[in-house]
């Protein structure tokens, strides 16, 4: 029984790597809207692994999230290859551990909702379905992560830099947190907007059937 429930975890994780790398190496993952910014959608799978398989699966499709994000960096970002160039290890501190926290947040703050609620709603000892706003809170609470972890990291290690320097110039920030603000802009609000429709629209459904489906 264990060896059957681990498999069924396995396949349900390679399923969403592969579309986290199917979204990674073509156009679906990412739309470029200014030279050197990107609105990426690759959450989405971390988000939904995260829901559905737990904090753990959240964290490996997060870490490959960032794996895919520093490969980038190596001529495919102009971005991502200028601060390559700057430092690779703060780069890949950049892209890495921030997706893989995200991940790791996500799954967790939906474990910690989907358990309260369940403790409390509880009718004739039988547990009740997970309720609407732990799926949009952690669908939520998916790219708000992404960006506020990476966009932190980035002005951790880098606002200092010539290059970021010259973002903060021409945005006319006065200070860090300014400078995330303005930098994320309406790609942060489109990329928490789609995050959450959809990642809380399929987490929702595909929970469901998979829970029917061990009945």
């Amino acid at each position: 029984m264990k060896n059957r429930k681990n498999l069924r975890y396995l396949t349900q994780l390679s399923v969403l790597l592969a579309l986290e790398l199917i979204l990674a190496y073509t156009p679906l993952g990412y739309l470029r809207v200014l030279p050197g910014l990107e609105i990426s959608f690759l959450m989405i799978p971390v988000a939904l692994g995260a829901m559905l398989l737990g904090p753990a699966a959240g964290a490996v499709l997060g870490g490959a999230f960032g794996l895919t994000s520093f490969g980038t960096c190596f001529g495919a970002s102009t971005f991502g290859a200028t601060l390559l160039a700057v430092d690779p290890l703060l780069t890949f501190l950049t892209c890495v551990p921030t997706r893989l926290l995200a991940g790791w947040l996500t799954g967790l703050l939906f474990r910690v909702l989907s358990r309260r609620s369940s403790r409390a709603l509880k009718t004739d000892g039988q547990q009740v379905p997970v309720p609407a706003y732990a799926f949009g809170a952690a669908a939520l609470a998916g790219p708000v992560l992404n960006t506020l972890l990476f966009t932190g990291a980035l002005v951790l290690f880098f606002y200092h830099t010539d290059f970021i320097q010259g973002f903060v110039t021409a945005l006319g920030a006065a200070n860090p947190l300014t400078f995330m603000a303005l930098f994320v802009g309406i790609q942060g609000l489109v990329e928490a907007a789609v995050g959450f429709a959809v990642s809380g629209l399929l987490g929702r459904a595909v929970y469901a059937a998979l829970r029917r489906s061990r009945v």
